[in-house]
């Protein structure tokens, strides 16, 4: 009874392992994607923007701090106390504001970032999960994630070319 028991569960391993070996695996490389091509070059552009522009913005308000913070040290010996500490706390309270204003700037940045990206992987991910259905994959990793990889499990360049033919621009709005 107990050598029964053996053998069927040697017979069962030695299927479950036929099985486990007719999957298929494969890793693409997102970032690759991301960077080059056509949907996802437009997108990194237009992130581009908003920090350059935000950068400006910040360029803008350090130049005016400064000449306000000059022209009211140059007025130090012609101003009388009270009026001089006024406009040195006048000075402080831009500056406060200006380090809010610039705060919720970057805020909208990295909410306009983590919107590009979601729209970005909802488009890819649409075209992966066709890709895996049509050539039978059941498990597609990041390459990120991988330590070692063999180079024929690579569907980044399949991607790649599925998703520029398909996918010209991702509109955030």
């Amino acid at each position: 009874m107990i050598r029964i028991f053996f053998l069927s569960l040697m017979f069962l391993f030695s299927h479950a392992n036929s099985a486990i070996t007719e999957e298929r695996i494969a890793f693409i490389d997102i970032n690759f994607i991301f960077l080059n091509s056509t949907a996802g070059k437009n997108l990194n552009l237009q992130i581009s923007d908003q920090n350059n522009k935000l950068n400006n913005e910040i360029e803008s308000f350090k130049n005016k701090i400064d000449d306000n913070k000059k022209k009211i040290l140059s007025q130090k010996n012609v101003l009388s106390e009270a009026d001089y500490k006024a406009k040195l706390k006048k000075l402080e309270n831009d500056i406060r504001e200006i380090n809010l204003t610039i705060s919720k700037k970057n805020s909208d940045l990295s909410l306009f970032k983590s919107k590009v990206e979601q729209k970005f992987f909802e488009q890819l991910n649409i075209i992966v999960q066709d890709y895996s259905i049509n050539n039978s994959i059941s498990l597609i990793l990041k390459k990120e994630n991988l330590l070692m990889a063999k180079k024929n499990l690579d569907i980044t360049s399949d991607i790649f070319k599925i998703f520029n033919e398909k996918i010209k621009k991702i509109n955030i709005k």
